[in-house]
């Protein structure tokens, strides 16, 4: 490409210039774009290499001539958003003052006050009878300043500012947006960087999907993401935008508050993060609207004819970008404007005050309003604002456009006295120093009112109370898994897909139903609901599969009802979560059904699973292939040993790791009664497995023990002299089961066997039965579960998992018996099951060996038996630890 200085043809180069402004005259810019784009493809297709530009000059998008007034009351609003700043300020300052312990940000909101303000007031519907209303991940960082809104609206009292980031007492506001914390208010949780974008894609994603299958009418409701130029390097944030581009998700509008400044420093001091994040959205297939600059410098690119003024902001580079906003308008008349005598020339009869009053584009509400109406009515594919702003705008010395500004808490009395004075708040200089609350005039709060009146109501707002009941198939419904299995061996996952089929034909709750799986169909024997229920793809199917000729072909629909998303846990688990939340975000509860390697669950997106806690997620997350010996082949990075403590850290994570086919069925009925008839918000964990055995028909009564963690499944009517417990969950538990063949045959030792399904709910039950008795010493004394099972038990009990030792651990509190415990503590690695489960001492050999040591040492057996035991099981007492090796 031949620059200006190497034009061979001058003459010829302005004539094109001058066709195009003739064009862009008589029929706009579109036509323009039309018109090089054909001859963008006639120079490429004669052998031109053309160089392929993501980004556009470093502008506004939208021209003046293109902008429309804003709506509403200016000043008003400009007042509005002024005391809402200053009570966002005073919220956190205050409680510093009291005590640094709680923290807060205060210049996040002051970077980002118009671009909230416009939104609340012109933009973001509320649910109601008229309206699905949108959706908003806020920025984490920035909640007071939504506390300090709602608290001018009357949504908030002074006594819960007050108590900003201090909860216990019941009646604080949460640090950041927390679902579980205020379930009323936040609608999603979004401080853990990186997930809201993630999830808000497919938050989007998932309206399409209940819209195209006829359970929602979207109509034009949005889903609206905030994240900091900062955030946008995690891997979750950009890691789903092409999925928003290839689904066509227009109902989806990033808006990235760049203020050039992590928490620390500048995001990018030696280039540019507005081009970098063009370049990656307008690449993925975004649309994506520049607003870089307020109508302050409208005039001065209107009268740079000589273009040195574009060139200059396109060459200077985020870092000076921020020191410039740090300094003041002499500063900026030097280093910036003076750097051309053409630029310098430009604000030659300016003030520096003038010239330190030019403001960047996010902190004009008609330029933001203008992006944001373009942005709502962008078709066939997502949008991404880039905004422009300063961190700590409005801070001054306390942190306007510092390295320090994200640590600010505190501002000294002079620092506020300028604060007040630069927006006007009523606050009188005795007062200053206690940074006062100020509440709106009746005037100013009928404003605001009405506004919201206008847009549906309070905002934001977490709706859930008037999500309808699901009416759930009863247990009978799984007869066919209630019963014994025969001569036939299946696995769990076999059992899991019966039960998911008939939940799926099930009249009232099957259209409820949603499948999620990442790229593993086939492994987990689902590829029937191909055919069946089709796969979700908003294009349909417009290409003949290659097995179309196959009972079981790869079907693709636009109301498909399986969500499949390639190799892809994390994007997986999003949908889950927007599925999962279904009933508060449409008021339609959805069954989520996420099936997975257990490996790729919690270790994987363990964050992911956190935040789905926090919001109140209800469905069931299915770990396949679970355990540290069941996936034989495949090694370290896939055998999953510790997924059940992982998901035991969550609160309101309810996990099983079932044997039978009955324990799923009655888990799965249990779970559909209490998160879709009594509306809890906990979602439930099942272990799954591939390997084949027989299963048994369901014991009378086992029901309420498969529900609590434990049942004794067989028992000896007559126990010997000789007798132990043998207790395990998953597929160790038939090891068990042949252990106690193997000690009546080998030594006469009877054995009654126990199905521990929950170790992490018979924990629980134990810790919350401790801690009453703690706290209630004089009151009648609870008992543990596990306790009262095993109450006069005879002999000592075995428990082996395919899990590491602290699962099992976890109840030795409560067993009143001798406890040892069996585990798959270290590494995984590649073998065959019986190799595997012999290394990690899970295997019936061991568990029957360590019922013998343990009856050695009760006295039930002599030294000469234990012995023999020990070479008849193949015991090596000096085998090095599977742990360590």
């Amino acid at each position: 490409m031949k620059d200006s200085q190497n034009d061979i043809d001058p003459i010829e180069s302005g004539e094109w210039r001058e066709a195009i402004e003739d064009v862009i005259m008589r029929d706009g810019p579109d036509r323009a774009h039309f018109l090089l784009d054909k001859a963008v493809q006639q120079a490429r297709a004669a052998g031109a290499t053309l160089p392929f530009s993501a980004t556009t000059p470093y502008q506004n998008t939208i021209s003046p001539d293109d902008e429309v007034d804003m709506p509403g009351d200016y000043e008003t609003e400009w007042r509005i958003r002024t005391i809402n700043r200053w009570n966002a300020m005073a919220t956190v300052v205050r409680r510093n003052k009291e005590s640094s312990e709680y923290g807060g940000h205060i210049a996040s909101f002051a970077s980002s006050a118009a671009l909230y303000d416009v939104g609340l007031n012109h933009f973001w519907r509320a649910r109601s009878a008229m309206h699905g209303g949108d959706l908003v991940f806020f920025q984490g960082h920035v909640v007071p300043g939504i506390y300090a809104r709602s608290f001018m609206e009357g949504r908030i009292s002074q006594d819960q500012l007050e108590s900003f980031r201090s909860e216990v007492s019941g009646s604080g506001l949460s640090s950041y947006p927390h679902p579980w914390l205020m379930p009323d208010y936040w609608q999603f949780p979004t401080v853990s960087m990186g997930l809201g974008p993630l999830m808000a894609i497919y938050q989007a994603r998932f309206m399409k999907y209940m819209h195209n299958r006829g359970h929602i009418d979207m109509g034009d409701r949005k889903v609206w993401c905030f994240l900091g130029d900062g955030e946008m390097d995690e891997p979750e944030s950009l890691g789903a935008i092409n999925l928003a581009a290839r689904e066509g998700l227009d109902n989806l509008i990033f808006v990235v508050n760049c203020n050039l400044q992590r928490l620390d420093g500048p995001v990018r001091g030696n280039s540019k993060i507005v081009q970098e994040l063009e370049g990656a959205f307008r690449g993925a297939g975004w649309d994506v609207i520049k607003l870089l600059w307020g109508r302050g410098w409208d005039e001065l690119l209107e009268k740079d004819t000589s273009g040195k003024l574009r060139q200059l902001m396109d060459e200077t580079i985020d870092g000076d970008y921020q020191t410039f906003k740090s300094k003041d308008g002499a500063y900026i008349r030097e280093h910036f404007f003076g750097k051309y005598p053409e630029t310098a020339e430009l604000v030659a009869d300016w003030s520096d005050d003038q010239i330190w009053g030019l403001r960047r584009g996010g902190h004009d509400p008609k330029k933001v309003y203008n992006a944001f109406l373009r942005a709502t009515k962008t078709e066939g594919q997502p949008t991404c604002l880039l905004v422009k702003t300063v961190k700590g705008y409005g801070m001054g010395t306390a942190g306007e456009g510092q390295n320090t500004t994200h640590q600010q808490k505190k501002m000294q009395d002079e620092q506020l006295r300028a604060m007040r004075d630069r927006f006007k708040i009523p606050v009188d200089d005795a007062d200053i120093k206690n940074a006062p609350f100020v509440s709106l005039n009746n005037a100013q709060k009928a404003y605001m009112t009405e506004r919201r009146r206008e847009l549906g109501g309070e905002f934001p707002k977490r709706d859930w109370r008037d999500a309808p009941k699901l009416e759930v198939p009863q247990l009978s419904a799984f007869k066919g898994q209630l019963e014994s299995t025969g001569d036939r061996e299946i696995s769990t996952t076999m059992a899991f897909v019966r039960i998911l089929t008939t939940l799926l034909r099930d009249k009232k709750v099957g259209k409820n139903v949603v499948p999620i799986v990442p790229d593993e169909s086939r492994t987990f024997g689902m590829e029937g609901l191909f055919r069946s229920v089709g796969i979700y793809n908003p294009l349909g199917q417009n290409y003949t599969p290659q097995d179309a000729d196959q009972m079981m072909f790869y079907k693709e629909s636009k109301d498909g009802q399986v969500l499949q998303e390639g190799i892809n846990e994390a994007g997986a688990m999003a949908d889950w979560i927007a599925a999962a939340t279904s009933y508060s975000t449409h008021g339609v509860p959805m069954i989520p059904f996420y099936i997975y390697y257990s490996m790729f669950g919690f270790q994987r997106i363990g964050d992911l699973a956190w935040a789905a806690g926090d919001s109140r997620a209800r469905g069931f997350m299915l770990g396949g292939t679970a355990g540290r010996t069941t996936l034989n082949g495949e090694g370290l990075q896939h055998e999953d040993g510790h997924s059940h403590i992982l998901a035991g850290t969550i609160p309101n994570c309810i996990s099983y790791d079932p044997t039978f086919s009955y324990e799923v069925a009655v888990i799965v009925q249990h779970g559909l009664q209490r998160m879709f008839v009594d509306q809890e918000d906990v979602f439930f964990y099942l272990t799954l497995m591939n390997e084949n055995y027989h299963h048994p028909e369901m014991p009378m009564g086992a029901e309420e023990g498969i529900i609590k963690g434990l049942y004794r499944m067989q028992k000896t009517a007559k126990p010997a002299k000789k007798h132990v417990n043998l207790m395990g969950s998953g597929t160790i538990l038939v090891q068990a089961i042949k252990a106690a063949e193997m000690l009546k045959e080998d030594f006469g030792v009877t054995s009654d066997i126990w199905s521990a399904t929950s170790f992490n709910e018979l924990a629980r039950d134990g810790q919350d039965c401790l801690r009453h008795n703690r706290l209630n010493p004089l009151a009648e004394e609870r008992v543990p579960y596990v306790t009262q099972v095993m109450d006069g038990l005879k002999g000592p009990v075995i428990c082996a998992t395919d899990y590491i030792k602290n699962y099992g651990e976890q109840i030795r509190a409560f067993v009143p018996n001798r406890f040892t415990v069996l585990g798959t503590d270290g590494f995984g690695r590649s073998d065959s099951r019986v190799n595997l489960r012999k290394f990690f001492e899970v295997d019936a050999n061991h568990i029957a060996a360590a019922a013998m040591v343990d009856l050695y040492r009760d006295g039930a057996v002599s030294e000469k038996d234990l012995e023999k035991a020990l070479s008849k099981y193949d015991i090596d007492g000096g085998k090095p630890n599977p742990r360590l090796v």
